[in-house]
């Protein structure tokens, strides 16, 4: 895991702990991958279309980047 995403991991079990804490904590290999769609989704920014942004906004809330 390069550092960046390994700098947004701890972030994302440090805000799962606070508004998480009711589900389940992605693993590491589950994280690096939604994180890895959630960020390729979003560089699209205004040309995703109406699916992916749904699946952006999934994403998102998953990772507390909402």
């Amino acid at each position: 895991m390069d550092p960046e995403t390994h700098k947004r991991f701890l972030e994302y079990r440090d805000r799962h702990g606070y508004f998480g804490a009711t589900g389940p904590m992605l693993t590491r290999d589950q994280f690096v991958a939604a994180d890895a769609e959630q960020r390729a989704l979003d560089a699209k920014g205004e040309a995703r279309d109406d699916e992916e942004e749904l699946r952006w906004a999934e994403l998102s809330k998953l990772l507390f980047r909402d």
